[in-house]
């Protein structure tokens, strides 16, 4: 009898070691799991290799041996890819710039659209850099987008933290991955917006990785004019030239000056922003203009916004007072009882984003001078 106690005590311990060693194994597994950096850096992988793919399948190429082309931090800058049929931006959409942007289509779009015209010359090539700078607001990456759609390149919307990783080294790997994949995909705009965030002035103060980063931003950069069929361009915004490494300006050779509207082009502005907006009979887009001074596109584009509220809010105010009288108004009733914007929506916008905003456009008009210094 005792034996036989013996046996069931030492079968139930057994049993009991068996599943608390198993669970030892699941846990310390999963903790190792967790810790491991190559377990996070592989999971990161794939989805970066499945959102790459499904960009790459709308450019037309998706095919395995093109894919299997790439590697793995190529992939990770893959991700912000764009493409250019996607673009929804056009010439159209911008106004008042018709001397920047006719520039541009002679400095950047007509040297990649027809190449081979300029197949015979070192010096009428799309140039390695491009420059867009001035106030904000004024549409800086409307023209970097609008150039993207109008010349047909692939377009890297890059961003900043797609170079920075916990590992030595791999930023630099990341920074020649930006590179070594836009000639792949050439003509291709390596757009990075508010450029002196990552390439600003260098200085002893720099930490060592991000120094080693824009030293290899740089060195590859320079390396494109190696190949003289290569067509990739970096393309950046800023509105503070001033802070830009003077390395990277003479990498840029190719700067634009959006400057702040004057009265004709604010004019021109608003009226493409409510050409499909129902607007009334006493709107003067001349007399808005005038005393929009000192206003961006983007400050037009929200003061037009605003003034569309009010229509919105006087709906909401007259249907709740005949809502005693009337009922179960359909949706095509809620639209005719819109009312159009009028020129008091538009005044009384314009004073409010003013006094909310405590616009002073003098502000924009100091900086002027270091602009043009670049």
């Amino acid at each position: 009898m005792s034996d036989s106690f013996s046996r069931t005590e030492i079968l139930a311990a057994t049993v009991k070691l068996s599943v608390l060693a198993a669970f030892t194994y699941v846990t310390l597994k999963f903790i190792l799991g967790q810790l491991d950096p190559d377990s996070e850096s592989e999971s990161t992988y794939k989805n970066a290799r499945k959102k790459a793919k499904a960009i790459l399948e709308r450019l037309g190429l998706s095919n395995e041996k093109h894919l299997k082309s790439l590697n793995q931090h190529e992939l990770m800058i893959a991700k912000g890819l764009i493409d250019p049929r996607d673009i929804t931006t056009t010439w159209d959409h911008i106004a008042g710039l018709d001397n920047v942007l006719q520039e541009l289509r002679e400095t950047v779009i007509l040297p990649i659209q027809k190449k081979e015209l300029f197949a015979d010359s070192h010096l009428t090539r799309a140039p390695k850099g491009v420059l867009l700078y001035g106030p904000p607001g004024c549409g800086k990456t409307m023209i970097a987008k609008a150039i993207a759609r109008e010349a047909g390149c692939n377009f890297i919307n890059l961003d900043m933290s797609c170079l920075t990783d916990k590992w030595y080294g791999e930023s630099q790997k990341l920074a020649c991955a930006v590179f070594t994949l836009a000639v792949k995909l050439q003509p291709c705009i390596v757009f990075i917006d508010e450029i002196d965030s990552f390439l600003r002035n260098r200085s002893s103060f720099d930490h060592e990785a991000t120094a080693m980063i824009k030293a290899q931003f740089m060195s590859l950069w320079d390396g494109l004019t190696t190949d003289p069929s290569c067509t990739v361009i970096v393309m950046g915004t800023t509105n503070r030239p001033q802070d830009l490494d003077r390395a990277i300006l003479r990498r840029m050779p190719a700067s634009f000056h959006i400057e702040m509207p004057n009265a004709v082009q604010r004019q021109q502005i608003l009226d493409i922003i409510l050409k499909t907006e129902p607007i009334a009979n006493d709107v003067n887009l001349h007399r808005l203009a005038e005393i929009t001074d000192g206003f961006s596109g983007s400050d037009l584009r929200e003061l037009c916004r605003s003034a569309s509220v009010y229509r919105l809010k006087d709906f909401m105010n007259n249907s709740q007072k005949e809502k005693a009288n009337t009922s179960n108004e359909s949706e095509d009733e809620f639209h005719d009882a819109l009312r159009p914007i009028t020129m008091e929506d538009l005044s009384t916008a314009c004073l409010k984003l003013r006094n909310s905003k405590d616009f002073c456009g003098a502000e924009y008009s100091r900086q002027e001078v270091s602009w043009n210094r670049v």
